[in-house]
């Protein structure tokens, strides 16, 4: 066999080689960096795990992987999270890069269990992007942090080249302060426990793929960036300790959320297709473009995995705020088959829900 160009990603598997008088031997792979590593998926997962925490020694390879981290310092359980943000275009019905780099991070401290204290953000900006649209960038993300009552406190400003990125990219830092009763981590989920969800899915996914691609659907569906930390502070007041798990299903959807919570607790997962809400918009549009709606990324609902005794009167209280009124009982959590998310489906079967593989929509957030 031939020794495949490198500059094409191809790898061929064997080659001859004079020294051994022809005969085959193993090429190294050339691994290069796919779209898919950023999806939220198995490749992103694949890629934290062989790549970057091998790397980041042993506290790293110890940890769940979660949202945020919890960093104990002088009797407190502080929480921190940072993200990226690279999402195309930079603006869309519902919001921009901006609102989503606040509203993202906000959450992600959230789901930690923790009350957001301070935002520190960072620009990439490519030469000659427009100063209007910068300006409107941070009249967003100003405006998001003051509505979420959590400060931008720190920041950074780099420029680069043009060519050397893509207009504005943007990194949001946050830190929080776990709320007292908060006990929260993937790896709590246990048998018998109930699985919640605080709303519909699938319209930020949809709405930035629409805009993009200037499908028309962004006329009926708009993203669903929100900041969820009051709705964690009233689950976490009403239920503290029986709130087991929470996660914000963003890249990679629901489906990769529960996937990745099944993982860390070694347990199984069964949703019932019918309590899924996908709102009708967003439902036309994923038949049309051949999307499974359970892997497309959300910005404004949170699964939760919950005490069984605790889920009734949990799921009162997510419906009794703003960013939970249509919450609904998804699922439970199971003993059998662990490590593995199954669907019983509305005819009746049953069908495995796998993490997204590869990238459904790149560029997401």
């Amino acid at each position: 066999m031939t020794a495949a160009d490198p500059s094409d990603g191809g790898t061929a598997m064997t080659a001859a080689d004079p020294s051994r008088g022809g005969c085959p031997v193993p090429l190294v792979e050339t691994e290069k960096v796919l779209l898919g590593h950023g999806s939220g998926g198995q490749l992103s997962a694949e890629l934290l795990r062989d790549v970057v925490v091998p790397a980041l020694g042993a506290a790293a390879a110890e940890t769940v992987p979660e949202d945020a981290a919890v960093v104990g310092v002088d009797g407190l359980d502080l929480v921190v999270s940072t993200d990226a943000f690279v999402v195309s275009p930079l603006f869309f019905p519902g919001g921009d890069i901006g609102v989503l780099a606040v509203h993202g991070t906000v959450n992600d401290v959230a789901m930690m269990g923790a009350s957001p204290l301070a935002l520190a953000v960072a620009y990439v900006i490519e030469e000659g992007f427009p100063v209007a649209d910068l300006r409107r960038v941070t009249a967003s993300i100003g405006a998001a942090a003051a509505a979420a009552g959590v400060p931008v406190v720190t920041g950074d400003t780099k420029v680069v080249g043009r060519g050397a990125a893509d207009g504005l990219f943007v990194t949001t830092t946050g830190l929080g302060r776990r709320l007292p009763g908060a006990r929260v981590s993937a790896a709590f989920a246990r048998p018998g426990d109930a699985v919640l969800l605080s709303g519909p899915i699938g319209a930020h996914g949809t709405t930035i793929l629409s805009t993009r691609e200037a499908l028309g659907f962004e006329a009926d569906i708009a993203s669903d960036t929100r900041p969820l930390h009051r709705l964690v502070a009233a689950m976490v007041a009403g239920a503290g300790q029986a709130v087991h798990v929470m996660r914000d299903p963003t890249r990679g959807g629901v489906a990769s959320a529960l996937n990745e919570i099944a993982a860390a607790a070694g347990v199984g997962i069964e949703i019932d297709e019918a309590a899924v809400a996908v709102p009708a918009p967003v439902a036309s549009a994923c038949e049309l473009l051949g999307l499974d709606p359970l892997h497309v990324a959300n910005e404004g609902c949170l699964v939760a995995v919950v005490a069984p005794e605790s889920a009734e009167a949990l799921l009162a209280t997510m419906r009794a705020t703003p960013e939970g009124r249509h919450a609904v009982r998804l699922g439970s959590v199971v003993g059998e088959h662990p490590g593995r998310v199954v669907m019983r489906t509305l005819i009746g079967g049953r069908r495995v829900v796998d993490m997204l593989v590869g990238e459904q929509l790149p560029r997401i957030c």
